[in-house]
């Protein structure tokens, strides 16, 4: 695993805040934090991994993407839907949706509470993925 980098986080984030026009007052009462604590990721500082999750919002990307940022990746972009209230839509990378979706399996399956033991609930993901990949979606 790679150490964080938040100065590579810092840059990024102030970069898409200056294309979404955004100061960073209205940054951060779109994300629902301070604007110190918009200040403090945007100098590179440590914050509460909680705070990240605001300035995703605030910055229209997919959730989880300043923590994919710290880890060497790359954020992922989250647009609304037109006349739908609360969806928006990302182009999540192959690597990536390929861990999403078995995640997804794996937690519906065991929030099922059914009586798959875990050898099952992975050769269900395995199919799922198999499946998706021959669809050509993975």
């Amino acid at each position: 695993m790679t150490s964080p980098d938040p100065e590579r986080l810092a840059v990024l984030v102030q970069k898409r805040r200056t294309e979404l026009r955004l100061g960073i007052e209205p940054a951060a009462k779109l994300g629902g934090i301070s604007k110190d604590t918009w200040k403090r990721v945007e100098a590179g500082q440590k914050v509460w991994d909680r705070s990240y999750a605001g300035i995703d919002e605030a910055l229209q990307w997919a959730t989880g993407s300043c923590l994919r940022i710290l880890a060497g990746g790359d954020p992922i972009v989250s647009e609304p839907i037109a006349d739908v209230d609360d969806v928006k839509v990302s182009d999540v990378p192959k690597s990536e949706l390929a861990r999403l979706v078995g995640d997804a399996v794996q937690t519906a399956a065991i929030a099922t509470k059914g009586s798959l033991t875990g050898d099952e609930i992975a050769e269900l993901n395995e199919r799922v993925l198999r499946e998706l990949r021959e669809r050509g979606v993975i």
